[in-house]
């Protein structure tokens, strides 16, 4: 038997993750001096209510033993483990100690998806799709790997000192972005591991064009997966979408909320826009 895991970052809970044959390792988020595990103990709507109180919020990745103990559930079973990417987490460097602590670490592969929200979860549903279809392990991590590849992120953040906080842009970046009056667009880097400046346009509707643009140029289509999640912001991911569909008429996106340790990082009202190729198997 192969086993699919992965962590909360691609926007599963864990029962919706064991509803979808998926094992998760939820990441846990801290704020007004209390440790919540995202997804379980609280809402995306209810930690934003906190943050607009005043207090600031922290996340840090599962405990190592809690991902140890979801590798010995399956002592018998091969693991593919699908992480968030490296660099914006330890969420990936726990896993790997966690397999490392197996009696049997061979069986285990993490997979360092260099990506997280919308285009890991579709990366994890893949892999579950590919184990039914009765791919073995290493067919399996090589079909990820190749889609992996195929992944674009932009944030659109509405507060920048979330970011620098979290360590994605240094704090001069952060005060001359909230000095311009534009509406900034971040682009994950390609290895995963920061955020960097894409574009800066005057209107929100003008940074989507852009980015459906960068989509265009790339050969993005409706041979691929546009996700657009929001920070409890369902105007302007309704809007972005409105902005996408205009440029790319065929294209197939879909809509997600994002949960509270992304928030930690892009702030309350911050959009994503994710693109990433579709397999045959979940066309």
């Amino acid at each position: 038997m192969i086993k699919i895991m992965s962590d909360s970052s691609a926007l599963y809970s864990v029962e919706e993750g064991q509803a979808n044959s998926v094992d998760i390792s939820p990441l846990v988020v801290t704020i007004n001096d209390k440790t919540y595990i995202e997804y379980e103990d609280i809402s995306s709507r209810e930690f934003i209510e906190l943050i607009n109180e005043g207090h600031v919020p922290m996340s840090s990745q599962p405990p190592i033993g809690q991902v140890a103990s979801l590798y010995n559930k399956y002592p018998d079973d091969e693991i593919i483990n699908i992480s968030m990417a490296d660099g914006l987490s330890g969420t990936y460097n726990s896993a790997c100690m966690a397999k490392n602590m197996d009696s049997n670490p061979e069986r285990i592969e993490v997979i360092n998806s260099r990506t997280l929200c919308g285009p890991q979860r579709y990366l994890v549903d893949l892999a579950v799709k590919l184990v039914e279809n009765g791919y073995g392990k290493t067919e399996i991590i090589k079909e990820i790997d190749k889609y992996i590849e195929t992944s674009i992120s932009f944030l659109i953040p509405n507060d920048f000192d979330f970011l620098v906080r979290g360590g994605r842009i240094s704090s001069l970046v952060g005060k001359i972005g909230s000095a311009i009056k534009l509406v900034p667009v971040m682009m994950l880097a390609e290895d995963g591991k920061s955020l960097t400046k894409f574009t800066a346009k005057r209107t929100f509707k003008k940074a989507i064009k852009k980015i459906a643009e960068y989509f265009m140029e790339k050969n993005v289509n409706n041979e691929y997966k546009i996700y657009i999640t929001h920070a409890l912001n369902i105007d302007l991911a309704e809007e972005a979408k409105s902005v996408i569909l205009s440029e790319i008429p065929d294209a197939d996106i879909e809509i997600k909320e994002l949960g509270p340790v992304f928030i930690t990082q892009g702030g309350p009202s911050c959009v994503a826009i994710q693109s990433i190729k579709k397999h045959d198997l979940l066309k």
